[in-house]
């Protein structure tokens, strides 16, 4: 936004830009916001306390097409207290936004997620629907992308068994929508920027197919009718958001013609997955989806067996968990969710995915439901951004053998990490580097004082 508060075409012109797969081209367009900024002529608000550190980019999925830094942008100019992206199997977006974050100011960290399997729930759904035994799961806080070779081969392992898994689903929706049929490597892949498409590319490319292959208007409304067995007054034709979404639960989710059902080998488990986010230096994290799955009734005795194997936060994600008004179910469970996070003594991190259409930039942490939680989630977000720095600077984080050793239990290291987290600016955070496992708690504190 302009200082008269209306945007300009230039600054209009740039963010478009930042949507581009061009890394190059992103780069330019930030680092001229970026001087726009600073010479006056774009206005940005101080950091508040709102928070959202799990956004996916394009490099997973993204309907609005945000890279790391459009992401990084909008995060400063809604004046967020710490951003975060989270990605999909890779963590192919983490120097760009890190770099971003730098030049604009944002306290920003970065997260992968992916999908473990839990032998302890082996015969309960936990927050992946009608899958017992398999659940969402998270790292955050990674300090980089550059990985040693072993914890290199894990990650690309989980690229490789999704993209596998794309791959087999594919063929088996071609059989079903023929001759709507999709060439993998010339249909889906151009749509990500890096190779790492998700099944909501697969969808948005049958419905830009379907659209090429079928003569007019009334041919593509009766193929999508017949294949997918709705009205066509259902459809959002040619290709808008609800034939997509049609597309995926009948085909591509239980009882649709592409599923078949993982099992104990689909995913990795969660105690080797928490070993390889922990050795790239991140902080293993539970997801939470809405506390009404069985697993999810038993959430304080799933959360124990998840620390056991390393997990150190909770994710939960507010806005699809209550109805602003309307006190409901799920708005018990999230409250009771946070409360048994908190009585562990573990992180809670906050954000709105933003890897489906409609889902908000950010929280309304100003709700009367969410604004008794915002200290909390507020409290996570900088013990993840304090995480984020202490261990790309100098391999102190909250995870390290130096945290271990300072904090004899979990609850004093969160308020130390979410002190640090509030008080360090990003222009102090080359303050930290240098500093050994000689450090004292406070000296770092004193430190970003100065």
């Amino acid at each position: 936004m302009s200082l008269t508060g209306q945007p300009s075409g230039e600054l209009t012109a740039l963010e478009e830009k930042l949507g581009s797969f061009e890394s190059d081209e992103r780069r330019q367009a930030l680092a001229a916001i970026c001087r726009m900024a600073e010479s006056g002529a774009i206005a940005l608000p101080k950091a508040g306390t709102d928070v959202n550190l799990h956004c996916h980019t394009f490099f997973s999925y993204n309907p609005y097409g945000h890279s790391p830094s459009r992401f990084a942008w909008l995060a400063r100019q809604a004046g967020l207290a710490v951003a975060g992206i989270v990605d999909f199997d890779v963590l192919d977006g983490l120097e760009e936004f890190l770099a971003a974050g730098r030049a604009l100011g944002l306290k920003a960290c970065v997260g992968l997620e992916t999908r473990v399997y839990i032998p302890e729930f082996a015969d309960l759904v936990i927050n992946s629907p009608g899958e017992p035994g398999v659940s969402y799961h998270m790292g955050v806080g990674f300090p980089t992308s550059r990985l040693s070779d072993r914890e290199a081969k894990f990650l690309s392992h989980l690229s490789a068994i999704s993209q596998e898994r794309n791959r087999e689903l594919t063929q088996r929706v071609n059989a079903h929508l023929s001759p709507v049929n999709l060439d993998y490597d010339r249909d889906v892949l151009p749509l990500t920027p890096s190779g790492n498409a998700t099944e909501r590319h697969i969808c948005l490319a049958y419905a830009l197919k379907a659209r090429a292959v079928c003569a007019d208007a009334r041919e593509l409304a009766r193929f999508w009718s017949e294949r997918l067995g709705v009205e066509a007054s259902a459809l959002d034709l040619p290709a808008g958001v609800g034939l997509q979404s049609l597309i995926r639960s009948k085909t591509m989710k239980r009882g649709g013609v592409g599923y078949v059902q993982p099992d104990a080998g689909s995913f990795p488990h969660l105690a080797e997955t928490n070993q390889f986010i922990l050795a790239a230096g991140g902080i293993p994290t539970h997801t939470w989806l809405d506390g009404t799955s069985e697993g999810e009734r038993r959430l304080e005795e799933l959360l124990r067996v998840a620390m056991r194997m390393g997990v150190m936060a909770i994710n939960v994600i507010p806005d699809r968990n209550y109805t602003p008004g309307n006190p409901d179910v799920k708005l018990a469970n999230l409250c009771r969710a946070v409360e048994i996070a908190e009585a562990l003594d573990l992180l809670v991190v906050v954000g709105t995915e933003m890897n489906s259409p409609g889902q908000k930039l950010v929280d309304d942490f100003g709700s009367k439901e969410l604004a008794p939680l915002v200290p909390v989630f507020l409290r996570g977000a900088h013990a993840v951004y304090a995480h984020s720095v202490l261990q790309r600077k100098c391999g102190l984080g909250y995870a390290s053998r130096w945290a271990q050793d300072r904090f004899a239990e979990l609850r004093q290291r969160a308020t130390f990490f979410a002190q640090v987290g509030a008080r360090l600016s990003v222009g102090e955070e080359d303050a930290l580097a240098g500093l050994t496992e000689e450090a004292l708690p406070e000296a770092i504190l004193k430190r970003i004082e100065q």
